[in-house]
């Protein structure tokens, strides 16, 4: 706050509780823990009205920062990564604990730089077949690069979902038995168009694309009625 935002004492910040709220807060004093006093709270408007969750199969390297940090951005509200068939990294259950706890600190650090009071919840490592639960969702997508409907079409069949989860292979794409027992599940498959992104592309491009459609990306949020 003070080398980068250059405040001083008096000055006014707004802080993210993690949980949805804003509060107004004067500053008063900026040493190595900086105090201030409350002066407003409100609900954040940073978040869309429409909650996503990201079900991300696990990439190699960082990739998964990427995909965490860009998923944030844009609004995310929760991701869940997942062991799939293509699925190239294989670590114990303890390695995968500490790599979901440096996912979820790329995500509390994302939120603070995009202004959001709310920091998206990173999942630990599970196996796609526990994942495929779309009871609770609006809307269910499967990313797939096979014969699938353009997402464009998908989406117009829907109303203003408030639940949506989307569903991204790894490095190589779902394999076509787990996009089966997704549709299975009820999920709906779609392309993303004529072009084969990659995996730490897909998910922020069809994040960004529903925040547009039915969240607050637009500048206009649809509401029903």
């Amino acid at each position: 706050m003070t080398a980068v935002l250059r405040l001083v004492p008096g000055d006014l910040v707004i802080a993210g509780d993690g949980r949805g709220s804003d509060y107004t807060v004067r500053l008063e004093t900026l040493d190595a823990t900086a105090t201030g006093t409350i002066v407003g709270v409100a609900a954040s408007r940073a978040e869309s009205p429409v909650v996503v969750t990201l079900v991300q199969g696990i990439p190699k390297g960082d990739k998964m920062e990427q995909i965490v940090r860009a998923a944030t951005e844009l609004g995310v509200a929760r991701v869940l990564p997942v062991i799939t068939e293509r699925t190239i990294v294989r670590l114990e259950p303890s390695r995968w604990r500490e790599r979901a706890r440096r996912w979820q600190r790329v995500a509390k650090e994302a939120s603070k730089q995009s202004g959001r009071s709310v920091v998206p919840v990173v999942e630990i490592p599970r196996p796609l077949v526990d994942s495929l639960d779309a009871e609770s969702a609006d809307l269910a997508l499967c990313m797939w690069e096979g014969h699938a409907p353009p997402l464009a079409e998908v989406l117009a069949r829907v109303r203003s979902p408030r639940a949506v989860r989307v569903l991204i292979g790894p490095e190589g794409g779902l394999a076509r038995g787990e996009v089966e027992a997704a549709t299975a599940r009820g999920w709906s498959a779609a392309s993303a168009g004529p072009r084969v992104l990659r995996t730490e592309t897909a998910g922020p491009a069809v994040v960004a694309v529903l925040q547009f459609v039915f969240g607050d990306l637009s500048g206009a949020v649809q509401r029903d009625g």
